[in-house]
């Protein structure tokens, strides 16, 4: 199975996607992976969200995975339709638990140096930094690194296409989530993809 250090370096931005419409799901992802962003975090955040995991599983080349999985019945629920990895926006022992037992690529969400320690106690090492930009930034996130000099990070929350650039220069940082890239046509959207795609210094 594809370790998370592999999903993360397969491109540059993670987008970050909320779909209220299963319909545009499909020529969503289809845009995305075009434009070379493979990787697709559908996040639980409306009811369309597991028909759309499903919907874009069907596009050629996408790495499918579920974001703001935040307890054990919608761990559960994302395996039966599929996803590929999972994305929590926090990190607690009950639903760490039974996602890394199933092996499935896992990215929780960290903000402190608690957090990471409690990740290292449970054998992770890549984290996904949540939420980046309200919670000091790349300084913040520079700080936080230097004493967990294994960790590697997807800083996620309020970033842009303009600071992209900035948090994918510093060394462990390996891509960084977004939802500005899943706006507009889907001409936009492959537009902005490969915009995206060619960030990673």
């Amino acid at each position: 199975m594809t370790t998370i250090g592999e999903i993360m370096q397969t491109s540059a931005v993670i987008p970050v996607l909320v779909i209220d419409d299963v319909a545009s799901a499909r020529p969503i992802a289809q845009a995305l992976v075009a434009g070379g962003l493979k990787v697709l975090e559908v996040t639980l955040r409306t009811p369309a969200a597991l028909d759309a995991i499903r919907e874009m599983k069907q596009v050629p080349g996408a790495i499918v995975g579920a974001g703001t999985v935040v307890s054990t019945a919608q761990f559960q629920e994302v395996m039966d339709a599929g996803a590929e990895f999972i994305v929590s926006p926090g990190l607690t022992e009950r639903l760490a638990d039974p996602i890394i037992a199933s092996g499935i690529p896992y990215l929780p969400g960290v903000v402190t140096a608690g957090d990471i320690m409690r990740g290292l106690d449970l054998g992770l090492t890549h984290f996904k930094f949540f939420p980046a930009e309200t919670s000091g930034g790349l300084k913040a996130l520079k700080a936080l690194a230097a004493p967990f000099h294994q960790c590697r990070f997807c800083p996620t929350g309020g970033i842009t296409e303009a600071s992209a650039h900035d948090w994918l220069a510093f060394d462990p940082v390996l891509c960084v989530g977004g939802s500005w890239v899943a706006s507009g046509t889907p001409a936009d959207i492959e537009a902005k993809a490969r915009a995206a795609a060619a960030l990673r210094p």
